[in-house]
C-alpha cells in the first residue's frame, strides 16, 4: 500500500472513485503479505499488486465493480486447481481480500492517513472487514488522536488501544470483537495496517563495505545512515543517493540516536578504537540486530575487549560476528548481500538453509494469520 499511495491520494484529491483491494490474511506460501494492495482508478488505470500476477484479473473486475455499485466484498482466492482456466495461487497458498470503493464520503481520513505516510507520521488504518459492524468503515489511529468511526464508540475505543499498541511493533494484521469493542468476542472482524515510519540501519564505518551495505539497506525499505569519525572517508558522493552521511565518533552519534527493536547496526570498521565504544553502547539498548566486521581473530579480541569493559554474556551473546551468512562472498557486494540475507533471516526466524534443502512451509511462521 506504502508503495502506491502518492498515486491514491491524487486521485483521493480529485474525488475520483477508485475501487481499492487490499489484501487481509494469507496462509501457507501465499505470494504477498497482509497489506498488499491493488487498486482501480479513472479508465482503468492500475497501480499495486495482490498476488504478484496469480488473481489479479480477478481482483481487477471486482475493483471495477466496487465503484460502479459501492459494494464492498470479501473474497478468498486458493490454490487453482488442473483446470488452465481456473482463478487462484498456483503456489498453493491463500488469500483473502477486502474490495471496497474509495471516496471522500465514504472514507473521510483516508487522505490524513495517506498524508501521515507521506510525511513519516505513524499510523494506523483500521478498517472493518466482516461482521455485523458497516464492511468498509475505517477508523485512522495516531499515537495520541483517532478520526473516523467502525460505527460504535466502545468498538473504537478498543480498536484504537489495539491499533497504538501494534502501530508501536509495525504489526499489521485482523484482530476480532465484539460489535460494541467486546474483547471476548469475535462477531466483528477488523484489518489494522499499521504505517510505522521505515526502520533504520545504522552503519558505522564509511568503507566500500559499508557503501554496499548501505545500498541493499536503501533497497530493503531501511532509513539509513552511514557514520564515521574519518571525514575524509565520510563523504555524500561516495554513498547512495537518499542515505544519509554523518561525522562523528561512532559510539557519541549512537549514545545520541535512539533505537528501536526494528533498528539494524552494521559496525564494519573492525578497528578496536570505533569497534569496542560503539558494540559497548549498542549491545545495551534495543536492536533488531547488531552486527560487527572482522576475521574470527579480531571477533575473539574484540569479545574479550568487550568483556573486559563490563558487558554481560547475555549482551555479547546478540552480537553477530563474524556478519552476515555463509555465502562464500568476496566482492563488497557480495558481502553486503550477505549481511542482508542474516538481517532478513533473523528477522523472520529463517534457517539460511538452500529452500532446495529443507521441507514444510517456504514462509516462515509469523506470515499468516491463519
Amino acid at each position: 500500500m506504502r508503495e502506491i499511495l502518492a498515486v491514491l491520494d491524487r486521485w483521493y484529491a480529485a474525488r475520483v472513485p477508485f475501487g481499492l483491494a487490499t489484501v487481509v490474511s494469507v496462509s501457507r506460501s501465499a505470494p504477498r503479505g497482509p497489506g498488499a494492495a491493488l487498486a482501480v482508478g479513472p479508465d482503468g488505470e492500475v497501480v499495486g499488486s495482490v498476488s504478484g500476477g496469480c488473481v489479479e484479473g480477478a481482483v481487477f473486475e471486482l475493483a471495477q465493480e466496487a465503484v460502479e455499485t459501492g459494494a464492498v466484498r470479501l473474497e478468498t482466492f486458493g490454490y487453482s486447481d488442473e483446470d488452465a482456466f481456473a482463478v487462484g495461487l498456483t503456489c498453493g497458498g491463500e488469500i483473502t481480500v477486502l474490495v471496497r470503493p474509495v471516496t471522500p464520503a465514504r472514507d473521510p481520513v483516508f487522505g490524513a492517513v495517506a498524508a501521515s505516510v507521506a510525511s513519516g507520521e505513524p499510523v494506523t488504518a483500521a478498517v472493518v472487514v466482516d461482521g455485523p459492524a458497516p464492511r468498509g468503515a475505517t477508523l485512522a489511529v495516531w499515537p495520541r488522536t483517532a478520526a473516523g468511526s467502525l460505527g460504535t464508540r466502545g468498538l473504537d475505543a478498543a480498536v484504537a488501544a489495539d491499533a497504538r499498541g501494534e502501530l508501536a511493533l509495525g504489526v499489521t494484521g485482523l484482530r476480532h470483537y465484539g460489535p460494541h469493542g467486546e474483547r471476548r468476542e469475535d462477531t466483528v472482524t477488523v484489518f489494522l495496517h499499521s504505517f510505522a515510519p521505515p526502520p533504520r540501519m545504522l552503519v558505522f564505518g564509511a568503507i566500500d563495505y559499508a557503501a554496499a551495505v548501505a545500498r541493499l539497506g536503501d533497497f530493503l525499505g531501511y532509513r539509513v545512515t552511514v557514520c564515521d569519525a574519518r571525514p575524509v572517508f565520510a563523504t555524500p558522493r561516495r554513498f547512495p543517493e537518499g542515505v544519509e552521511v554523518v561525522v562523528d565518533w561512532p559510539h557519541r552519534y549512537l549514545r545520541g540516536t535512539r533505537t528501536d527493536e526494528r533498528t539494524v547496526v552494521c559496525v564494519l570498521t573492525h578497528d578496536p578504537k570505533f569497534d569496542v565504544p560503539v558494540l559497548r553502547e549498542a549491545l545495551r539498548r534495543p536492536a533488531a540486530y547488531i552486527g560487527a566486521m572482522g576475521s574470527r581473530r579480531t571477533h575473539e579480541d574484540r569479545l574479550r575487549r568487550l568483556a573486559e569493559s563490563g558487558l554481560t554474556d547475555e549482551e555479547l551473546s546478540r552480537l553477530r560476528s563474524p556478519v552476515g551468512l555463509d555465502l562464500g562472498a568476496r566482492t563488497p557486494e557480495e558481502v553486503a548481500v550477505s549481511v542482508a540475507a542474516e538481517i532478513v533471516a533473523l528477522r523472520w526466524g529463517g534457517s539460511g538453509a538452500p529452500l532446495s534443502r529443507t521441507s514444510g512451509a517456504i514462509h516462515p511462521r509469523g506470515w499468516s494469520d491463519a
